[in-house]
């Protein structure tokens, strides 16, 4: 459908808005209808079919819940599912934002909103119709971010509000959860997306080279500068810097890290010129936020540079079905890397890949099932074609004060079954519950 031929509601209880959008709308849709009162939306779609609603979060008087917004969102969609809803707010709550668009809700705005923004926004909604949001993120690499799972979804809502913008990020999450992979979407999804996105390994710089990696240096400033020489943050100028393991670099480096960040320039070693720098800042550890704030090991006015907007990658134990999406997607991308013919995955393959806990999360699933296509001699692959390797057989670095009881429980028994390597009864007995209750729970967690 074209822009101008589409009919849009308003509802806010600021007569102020309800002019605002009226006048920049109504010369480019065929109808613009506003009301103040969220009690009239029902009458209102009763009476008319809506290509859209533009929907205030708060209302005075009206469900005292701090969340009206959301009530009235669900009372839409249940009344038309399929229509597209943009919500407005004076508060930009990124929480409120991943709340609203999993309930249905299309889009989401902040007063003051920008003319041109929320028009692009209200044409691409009714211009193209709404498809149910992919599960992966394509990126310029050949792996891509794949997830159904709830935790996913938060994270791609979380990345979907936050990308377009230039706040600083900082990606928590185990080792092996893709956060490299994340810090590439944002970059890819970003303005800055054609400019340069530079990785750097901070946590493997001695304290040496941590310097002249970074920030440059010219020739003769030490014995082997030969040549003059760009630092990351000069080469990643305009685009994007993603420094990885920030947790594991010393305090002392943490010093001049925020040194240039508050300064926005760098000085190169062996020059007293420095070079004014434009970045995105994105930077990932493996260590909790918790540990981060021990101020022994980092600096807290660094956390609050680094750390706008923070998103945790949950571990892939806590994926559910995406386990059984990520087999499917590796398994074919290595037949086709090695020539092979597609692979049927028998159930109890499935079931393997289920009751393993994953310490070394997606990495490790990735290397599993790339060794277990090269190996493979048959084009159905049964439980006993998988093979996992004992170098991730530790506990995770990244720790986590989960809850959450039914995750604890899941992660037990996950811990325990595995231990057993799949006996039933000894695993019932370790855990102290009987072999029936045991398989109650293995179909409860879809173990």
């Amino acid at each position: 459908m074209l822009l101008h031929n589409a009919s849009i509601l308003v509802i806010d209880d600021d007569e102020d808005v309800l002019v605002a959008l009226r006048l920049l709308l109504k010369s480019k849709v065929k109808e613009v209808v506003v009301n103040k009162n969220p009690n009239t939306i029902q009458s209102l779609m009763q009476a008319q079919v809506f290509d859209l609603v533009i929907l205030d979060m708060n209302f005075n008087g009206l469900v005292n819940t701090g969340n009206e917004g959301i009530f009235w969102l669900n009372k839409i969609k249940k009344h038309s599912p399929n229509v597209d809803v943009i919500l407005i707010t004076a508060y930009g709550d990124i929480d409120l934002a991943i709340r609203s668009l999993k309930q249905g809700a299309s889009d989401f705005m902040v007063k003051p909103w920008k003319n041109e923004k929320i028009l692009e926004t209200i044409r691409e909604l009714v211009e193209n119709k709404k498809q149910p949001q992919r599960q992966k993120l394509n990126l310029e690499s050949e792996i891509k971010i794949i997830g159904e799972s709830e935790p996913m979804q938060d994270v791609f809502v979380k990345l979907k509000k936050v990308a377009p913008t230039d706040a600083n990020m900082l990606i928590l999450g185990e080792n092996g959860t893709g956060k490299d992979l994340i810090a590439r979407a944002i970059h890819d999804n970003s303005l800055r997306k054609n400019m340069p996105f530079v990785k750097v390994d901070v946590g493997a710089l001695t304290e040496t080279l941590f310097e002249s990696e970074l920030f440059g240096y010219k020739k003769g400033a030490f014995t082997d500068a030969r040549e003059d020489r760009k630092g990351r943050f000069e080469a990643a100028n305009g685009g994007t810097l993603f420094l990885d393991e920030i947790g594991n670099i010393s305090l002392r480096q943490q010093a001049r890290l925020l040194t240039v960040l508050q300064n926005r320039q760098v000085t190169p070693l062996g020059s007293n010129q420095p070079i004014a720098i434009d970045i995105r800042l994105i930077c990932a550890t493996n260590l909790s936020i918790h540990n981060l704030a021990d101020e022994e090991k980092f600096r807290k006015d660094l956390i609050y540079r680094i750390n706008t907007v923070d998103i945790t990658i949950p571990p892939l134990r806590d994926r559910g079905t995406d386990i059984t999406l990520l087999a499917r997607y590796f398994v074919d991308f290595y037949a086709k890397k090695y020539g092979k013919m597609s692979f049927a995955l028998e159930p109890d393959f499935i079931q393997k890949l289920k009751r393993h806990p994953f310490s070394g999360n997606v990495r490790e699933l990735q290397y599993a099932l790339e060794r277990t296509v090269i190996m493979a001699e048959n084009q159905s692959l049964n439980a006993e074609d998988l093979i996992f390797s004992a170098i991730e057989r530790q506990q995770p670095t990244f720790i986590q004060n989960e809850t959450n009881l039914d995750v604890i429980e899941k992660n037990a028994i996950l811990s325990v079954v595995e231990k057993n390597k799949g006996n039933i009864s000894k695993s019932a007995k370790e855990l102290g519950i009987t072999r029936a209750a045991l398989y109650r729970r293995l179909n409860k967690y879809e173990l």
